[in-house]
């Protein structure tokens, strides 16, 4: 079944994995990383940079959503996806150099306006994409391999990492799990369609099979 499932679809799975494996790495230990190694840290802060993210993140994705719409063809939303999950892997390396709660702040505040690009241009290529007979199969498997799996085996993993060799080592290794996800989307450029002046994007249709 799995070598039935198209190009684009595993390979943004894939991406999907590492990309997530990324950031839940350091999710459990992020307040820990926020009381101990930012100045003045505290609960506060920590619920306070979450909110910063999902505000900004809320505010511009529907807008962002509006303006990929307009222009047909899919070039757009996949520059779109692919420049928000590059450039959010800069976040993680931002983290290591954050001092006080303002520049976490401005971290977050960015890591908002990069991903309210990615998500809407995620959605629409997979979408686009999925094969229409194992619609509820494919996105269940981006749901359990990408995110829950990712998921499972990062926190674990993170957590041990960041007692042992610290944040540091953590954030490194987590911006390089991003980026290297952005490089798997990037081999998918020459597979997006409506290249051409003229061509429209729709979903594609469901092929008999007997």
């Amino acid at each position: 079944m799995f070598k039935e499932i198209n190009k684009i679809v595993k390979t943004i799975v894939v991406a999907d994995f590492f990309y997530n494996a990324a950031f839940a790495s350091f999710g459990p230990v992020f307040a820990i990383f926020i009381t101990t190694q930012i100045q003045g840290g505290s609960a506060k802060v920590a619920g306070f940079a979450a909110a910063i993210y999902w505000i900004v993140k809320s505010i511009f994705q529907l807008p962002i959503a509006r303006f990929l719409d307009t222009t047909d063809g899919e070039r757009d939303d996949f520059w779109a996806m692919f420049a928000g999950y590059l450039l959010s892997g800069l976040v993680p390396i931002a983290y290591i150099f954050a001092k006080t709660p303002a520049h976490l702040y401005l971290i977050q505040a960015f890591y908002g306006v990069v991903m309210a690009w990615a998500v809407p241009a995620w959605y629409s290529i997979f979408t686009r994409h999925v094969d229409k007979w194992r619609i509820s199969f494919e996105w269940s498997l981006d749901s359990v391999f990408s995110v829950g799996l990712a998921a499972s085996i990062a926190t674990a993993l993170g957590g041990y990492i960041a007692d042992r060799f610290g944040f540091a080592v953590l954030f490194l290794g987590s911006s390089l799990l991003a980026v290297f996800a952005s490089g798997l989307l990037f081999s998918l450029r020459g597979e997006m369609r409506g290249r051409k002046q003229g061509d429209k994007v729709t979903p594609e249709l469901p092929q008999h099979r007997y």
